[in-house]
């Protein structure tokens, strides 16, 4: 199996003033294709920052990450955001769906700024909506919809375009724990699937050990891996 992701010497660090808060220090890491990670440790210990670099969301202070072989800031501003949009998708604790918008109009949204046809645009939303088990709520918006099916939209959005890498941080820390389960279940269903790479944040125990690999951070450093 061939790597999708390789880290070398990641670190990032912030300078307030004369003071530098280094956040992530020399992370290693390699991430196999179609395999299932979890990042865990404390707050602080730098899971959301390396979430951030993994998508591109963010540039490192030092170190590479390499997607299929390319180091993937070596790429302007421009090249990053279509990169972003066409190869990773995310999903965040908060949803973040457009309330003026319907689900299926939600979950369109990544192919329209892709510049694909609305016709295939709106095939596309309306198959994962039937994946996500939403067939039935497509022209609801966001305010009509229970926690966990808004969720449910904002992961059907992360997937629209067929990426092959998938990150999710903290996914389901809103929800209660019935609605949680359901969750979990459904993205390693999906994961299965679309043949995803999935690396998820979270604090919650049993889904750390649903995943393939479980990376336990401490103070910007991987302290193991299980």
């Amino acid at each position: 199996m061939s790597n999708l992701l390789e880290i070398r010497g990641l670190s990032k660090s912030y300078i307030s003033g004369t003071n530098t808060l280094e956040v992530l220090s020399g992370i290693y890491l390699d991430l196999e294709t179609g395999t299932t990670t979890a990042l865990v440790g404390a707050s602080g210990a730098g899971k959301s920052t390396l979430m951030h670099l993994l998508g591109a969301l963010d540039r490192p202070t030092a170190g590479t990450v390499s997607f299929r072989g390319e180091n993937i800031f070596k790429k302007n501003e421009r090249q990053l955001a279509a990169f972003r949009n066409r190869s990773i998708g995310f999903v965040f604790q908060f949803h973040h769906l457009l309330p003026e918008f319907t689900a299926l109009e939600n979950v369109m949204m990544p192919a329209l700024i892709a510049r694909e046809s609305r016709a295939n645009a709106m095939a596309m939303a309306q198959s994962l909506l039937q994946d996500v088990g939403l067939g039935q709520r497509m022209t609801h918006r966001p305010g009509e919809l229970s926690g966990g099916e808004q969720q449910r939209v904002a992961i059907a959005r992360a997937l629209v375009l067929e990426p092959e890498l998938l990150l999710a941080d903290e996914p389901t820390g809103n929800l209660d724990m019935k609605t949680s389960d359901s969750i979990h279940a459904m993205l390693a269903e999906l994961q299965i699937k679309k043949k995803l790479t999935l690396v998820i944040v979270t604090h919650n125990e049993r889904l750390a050990a649903a995943m393939g690999t479980t990376i336990h951070l401490l103070d910007g450093k991987i302290e193991k891996t299980t």
